[in-house]
């Protein structure tokens, strides 16, 4: 928020971050890919993605009203939790407050190809806020939360509020991309294309990881006991999924 700008009421801006994040991995059987979605449900169950929300909401100075979960069977888990910019007191049967009242969820899809050897673990997260608060200092900590090979990003601001002068305000901090609050070292190991349609105040950011460390993609198995030949097949496999989801298309 610039500070040098008095205005007239409270800051009734939305401001919207929504993102996924993918985690591809390889194994070998169908039987070890049932046992790779076991393994993701139970690390990511909503106890965590609990854990990991209420943190993003200290980050960003927000207080917590009320946090649901539930864990799907056979997989897959949601956490929504209600915050605000202030703590809010009931009165009586409501509950009083300027609109500032925001939220964030959090969803996990555990899947598996049917004819491959691939399994991918996606996560959507979606953060809305009012007032000053923005979700966008939260980005580092959410994206290193997780295992992310392939993020795709989207931030906008919504609607207006006014300065005391009646002139009206639809942003209220500068915004190039959102790539200028994702910090240099996490910047360094994705490749990044942005989308940006700056008369509307809508961002878009898609990230690709650069290097594949093979072991660290396969479930249950040691990368130096393959065959070269299997090792490149892995490998080629891996990155044709990922340039998949992250083109939004199908490619191959």
């Amino acid at each position: 928020m610039n500070k040098n700008v008095r205005l007239y009421g409270f800051n009734n801006l939305t401001k919207a971050l929504s993102f996924n994040i993918y985690d591809v991995c390889y194994a070998s059987t169908q039987r070890e890919r049932r046992n790779y979605i076991r393994y993701i449900d139970e690390e990511y169950n909503s106890e965590r993605l609990t854990k990991v929300l209420t943190d993003v909401v200290d980050m960003i100075g927000a207080k917590v009203l009320n946090i649901s979960t539930h864990d799907f069977d056979p997989q897959g888990a949601s956490v929504t939790v209600l915050i605000a910019e202030d703590e809010l007191a009931p009165a009586g049967d409501t509950i009083l407050a300027h609109l500032d009242k925001s939220h964030m969820t959090v969803h996990t899809y555990p899947e598996y190809h049917p004819e491959t050897s691939l399994a991918t673990f996606r996560v959507d997260i979606d953060v809305a806020t009012c007032g000053e608060i923005s979700p966008l200092s939260a980005l580092d900590f959410l994206i290193t939360s997780f295992d992310s090979d392939i993020i795709t990003i989207d931030y906008r601001v919504r609607g207006f509020t006014r300065a005391v002068d009646g002139s009206k305000l639809f942003i209220d901090h500068n915004m190039t991309s959102i790539q200028d609050f994702i910090s240099p070292e996490i910047l360094e190991k994705y490749d990044a294309v942005d989308i940006n349609v700056y008369e509307a105040n809508l961002f878009h950011t898609k990230l690709l990881i650069k290097e594949l460390d093979l072991q660290e993609y396969l479930f249950n198995a040691d990368a130096d006991r393959l065959p070269p030949e299997e090792r490149m097949e892995i490998a080629a496999s891996l990155r044709r999924e990922m340039i998949e989801i992250f083109s939004g298309r199908n490619i191959y």
